[in-house]
């Protein structure tokens, strides 16, 4: 994590992404920055340069609305990332909030293992994996552990193979989290997570300085599986009453797709394993 400001951190980041070119700039010139140079900001942004710089120092406090939507637009922001940028002002002035719970409702849990041929899980806000039933934990059996996505991502090698499209994932990823640290940029851990990622993979130090934001949202993905392969399903997130800091996440195969008749293979050799675990446990003792 940066010693600086969150929003800061944010404000610089995007605007070294943005090219002079992208907002009808000139490029004339030696250019000692990548990107926009702050005064070029202040100016699309319609506020003086000495705003906009104590603005990126964290030494302004309590922009305006009207402020923030102008240096959104000057970044060319989009939609989540502006409502990024307007609660990184917020936790400035609010109270820190509470450190979520990581204890899933029993009627959620109920429901999600209903679900036998639906793969479901809820994450927190630093994307561990507080519950899954058994068609996930069978979809993802792959991995070392199925604890959190960010590390199973970046740091478990079953991510390669399983997310054909590593790079999407991995960017997504990033910016999901990114999203989730925009709500408790406090939180310690999205701290640890960011920390340890940062420490052990490049990939992930490098997107998460990007300072990219996309939250999850109803779209297509990509899978492969070690036992039954490819696997094309749609992804659904939805934020859980009465703990609004947990996701609960969908998959969904096309009925009478080879992705559902997968998800029936999973889930038969998910029911083996059980049974047969069952059974070993109750097998009397040699004697």
């Amino acid at each position: 994590m940066s010693s600086r400001t969150p929003l800061g951190d944010f404000l610089r980041a995007r605007r070294e992404a943005v090219k002079p070119h992208d907002v009808g700039l000139p490029e004339h010139g030696r250019r000692r920055v990548p990107g926009l140079r702050r005064e070029e900001v202040a100016m699309l942004g319609g506020v003086s340069s000495d705003y906009y710089i104590r603005l990126e120092q964290g030494r302004e406090r309590g922009p305006s609305p009207q402020v923030l939507d102008a240096v959104a637009q000057a970044l060319k922001l989009n939609s989540e990332a502006t409502e990024h940028l307007h609660r990184l002002c917020a936790t400035d002035t609010r109270h820190r909030p509470h450190p979520p719970a990581a204890d899933v409702s029993p009627q959620l849990l109920e429901l999600m293992e209903g679900w036998a041929h639906t793969p479901a899980f809820v994450l927190g806000p630093a994307l561990d994996i507080l519950a899954a039933n058994s068609l996930a934990r069978a979809l993802h059996r792959g991995f070392k552990r199925f604890d959190n996505l960010a590390r199973m991502v970046f740091a478990d090698p079953a991510g390669r193979s399983f997310y054909p499209g590593w790079e999407r994932a991995a960017h997504s990823c990033v910016a999901e989290l990114r999203a989730a640290y925009g709500h408790d940029p406090a939180s310690p851990r999205i701290a640890e997570v960011v920390a340890e990622l940062s420490r052990d993979t490049r990939e992930f130090a490098g997107l998460w300085g990007i300072h990219e934001v996309k939250s999850k949202s109803l779209e297509g993905k990509h899978l492969r599986h070690p036992e039954v392969g490819d696997l094309h399903i749609r992804f659904s997130a939805f934020t859980v009453n009465g703990a609004p800091h947990q996701q609960l996440v969908v998959y969904q195969a096309e009925p009478a797709s080879a992705t559902a008749a997968a998800f029936e293979r999973l889930r038969a050799t998910a029911s083996e394993r059980a049974a047969g675990s069952r059974q070993k446990a109750s097998a009397p003792l040699d004697r």
